[in-house]
């Protein structure tokens, strides 16, 4: 199989185009605003190695009991950092919680912006906040576009599946093609 190099003048095109490839893999339409939003938050943090070191909920309760702007990137960067570690590298959010956490604190960072009715961007906050679970699915593909040498985890990929009931494990294999259904626990498998 021949591979295509991709020669965009921008790097912002690049990500576009990776991310574009992506929702086609993952049979997802984000729309404009956030197929920009994933754009321009997977360009913001393409340098931050130690994205997975961070305690998620630490942030969120600071972020809770800050004021103003410093609130607003606090959710920011909790609902960002979520999404990436979910999206991205769940193996490593795997370690030491569930997917299902990074989750629900990501999606609820998002949604706490977007109620802020003095906030610019709520209806874009709402937006993510209610497609968290579709946004992970297209940086599932993203990952698998980067870097073809490493696989998710077929295991991974059913505890997406069995996180909130987002995706129900008789999905997964749609979801996630040559994904490997482990039986849940007491159950048999899809």
């Amino acid at each position: 199989m021949v591979e295509t190099i991709r020669t965009e003048a921008s790097a912002t095109a690049l990500w576009q185009e990776l991310v574009r490839d992506a929702e086609g893999r993952a049979a997802r339409s984000l729309g404009e605003e956030l197929e920009s939003y994933l754009v321009f938050t997977l360009m913001r943090h393409q340098t931050h190695a130690a994205l997975a070191g961070r305690v998620m909920a630490l942030e969120w309760l600071e972020s809770q009991l800050a004021q103003g702007r410093r609130r607003e990137q606090g959710l920011r960067d909790v609902g960002d950092g979520c999404l990436l570690i979910a999206g991205l590298y769940p193996e490593r959010a795997e370690r030491k919680v569930s997917l299902s956490y990074f989750q629900d604190l990501g999606r609820d960072a998002y949604l706490k912006l977007g109620a802020d009715a003095r906030h610019g961007l709520a209806e874009l906050f709402r937006q993510l906040g209610k497609a968290f679970a579709e946004l992970v699915r297209v940086l599932f593909e993203v990952r698998r576009l980067a870097a073809e040498a490493a696989p998710l985890d077929p295991g991974l990929a059913h505890a997406w599946c069995e996180s909130g009931g987002r995706i129900v494990p008789e999905r997964a294999q749609e979801m996630f093609p040559g994904a490997i259904v482990l039986p849940a626990a007491g159950g048999r498998p899809s």
